[in-house]
């Protein structure tokens, strides 16, 4: 905030140099319940005005210290999560290559290889205990646990099988890439309305039963399952990341429909073309 012996009352952004003096860039300022939109650099400044920067922390911290009568009126919540380690980042880097190679190569399992490489970035420091718990997002954990259950269930009732057998009457003569693209639009379809990461539980064990029934790999129909599960841009709804810009952005739902269904329909192409190259519909003799 301008404070009242400031020097920078009558001034602008630009002419205060903010840029050049702190490292800081102004994008947002409001004059009283008055949010200004356009010109903030040069729009003159009054006392009482609040400024919205933003810049390395340092700057924002040393803000409210210097000579040009600015008040800090308090820290972003980001601040909180600001790396208290950040000289540990070649350690954390070296770390991620080595799980990332061990993953690549094969040499272990991917569990035990993301296992070694937390234990690596625990031993040198990159993270501890704390921070480890704070990083757990809980609610996907207890979805994943709740619907593990769920899972099991149509598995051992039968259900996956009549899932399979029903997919297979409808598709199944038609060639494993149509089987494919049919496992992601339903996937795509029901990953509008449940959780992508519900729903990748509930249809992988249904996609892995109908390469079983056709004799095919399982690894391109999992990846299938898995990419159309992330495929959910039709709606607002259908993920926490398209709910969260409709506010800010002034979106409407036939603006996901419009955008969102054309997204949707290449994810579908890329994948039924690129995943049997990658992954083989065949396994190795």
């Amino acid at each position: 905030m301008v404070g009242a012996n400031s020097p920078l009352a009558g001034t602008s952004a630009n002419r205060a140099r903010l840029r050049d003096r702190h490292d800081l860039a102004v994008v947002g300022l409001r004059k009283g319940r008055t949010a200004e939109v356009r010109d903030l650099a040069d729009e003159p400044l009054e006392i009482g005005d609040t400024l919205l920067v933003a810049g390395p922390w340092p700057a924002i911290r040393a803000l409210g210290s210097g000579a040009d009568g600015l008040i800090l009126l308090g820290m972003p919540s980001e601040a909180d999560e600001v790396a208290p380690a950040a000289g540990r980042a070649p350690a954390a880097l070296a770390c991620l290559a080595l799980t990332i190679m061990l993953m690549v190569s094969g040499v272990v399992p991917n569990v035990h290889a993301a296992l070694l490489g937390c234990l690596l970035m625990g031993l040198a420091g990159c993270i501890d205990l704390r921070s480890a718990y704070r990083a757990i997002h809980w609610p996907s954990l207890v979805l994943i646990v709740g619907m593990l259950p769920f899972s099991l269930a149509l598995q051992r009732t039968g259900g996956v099988d009549l899932a399979a057998d029903l997919l297979l009457d409808l598709v199944g003569d038609a060639g494993p890439r149509v089987v494919l693209a049919a496992i992601f639009v339903v996937t795509a379809v029901f990953g509008m309305f449940i959780s992508n990461t519900a729903i990748a539980v509930l249809m992988a064990p249904v996609a892995l039963a109908v390469a079983q029934h056709l004799g095919m790999s399982p690894y391109p129909f999992a990846m299938t399952v898995a990419l159309a599960a992330s495929a959910a841009f039709m709606t607002p709804v259908s993920s926490p990341v398209n709910a969260l810009v409709v506010g800010p952005g002034g979106y409407r739902f036939g603006d996901f429909v419009r955008i969102g269904t054309p997204l949707a329909l290449i994810a579908l192409l890329v994948t039924v073309l690129l995943v049997p190259w990658l992954w083989p519909l065949h396994p190795a003799a």
